[in-house]
């Protein structure tokens, strides 16, 4: 991905060979089996001070019958470790939604000092409309089964051309990675992936890194 930002954005280099936001409270990676087998001992002992992972998002389960095959593992680790932690599903924008909430939920269970469970939105439906619809069910049932209101994850095109005006009750976290998003601008928007470049000690794979305007 070929990098450029406005020139009244500003960033600083890091030691993860990216190049970091500035002017956010906290920062943050996402994980999944595509990181394979993570150290998370090498990830949290060789941090630097000035930017430190502050939190953790990892894939859960997809659809209604996938789950991560690291799920588990990441999440006791981050437990056991009181690590600042989320799940994530990958929605299956073209299945019924209800069995995936069930899903969900039937493998993420609510501990004390969870961040808000996220439903991940990258694929188009049948129609817009049928997209908005099933989201909303999946969103529905697990707040009312939690009483967290879940979290939107998406790219910044879908956020600002599907999404924005159907979920304003909603918090959003979005990807964009060639630039500084206008839609950060909005209150709703809390979370910004800015990067699925990152080099993590522990890790052997290239992670997404997000930058949040809440502190952890």
């Amino acid at each position: 991905m070929y990098w450029w930002f406005n020139n009244n954005f500003k960033t600083h280099s890091s030691h993860y060979g990216i190049k970091i936001p500035d002017g956010f409270a906290s920062l943050g990676i996402d994980v999944s089996h595509h990181q394979g087998e993570i150290n998370w001992e090498s990830v949290f002992t060789a941090q630097s001070s000035t930017d430190a992972i502050q939190f953790v998002y990892c894939k859960a389960t997809e659809s209604k019958n996938h789950v991560d095959k690291q799920w588990r593992k990441n999440r006791n680790w981050l437990l056991n470790h009181n690590i600042k932690n989320g799940a994530y599903h990958f929605f299956a924008s073209k299945s019924y939604p209800l069995p995936q909430a069930e899903h969900f939920l039937e493998h993420w269970k609510k501990q004390n000092g969870d961040l808000p469970p996220v439903l991940d939105v990258e694929t188009e439906g049948f129609s817009d409309s049928d997209l908005i619809a099933k989201m909303k069910i999946w969103l529905e049932a697990v707040e009312q089964r939690t009483g967290m209101k879940p979290i939107i994850y998406t790219s910044y095109h879908f956020y600002r051309t599907k999404f924005k005006k159907y979920f304003k009750d909603y918090k959003f976290w979005i990807a964009a990675y060639s630039r500084k998003p206008r839609a950060l601008e909005d209150k709703n928007v809390i979370h910004w992936q800015f990067s699925e470049r990152g080099n993590v000690n522990g890790i052997k794979e290239k992670v997404d890194f997000n930058v949040s305007k809440i502190k952890f």
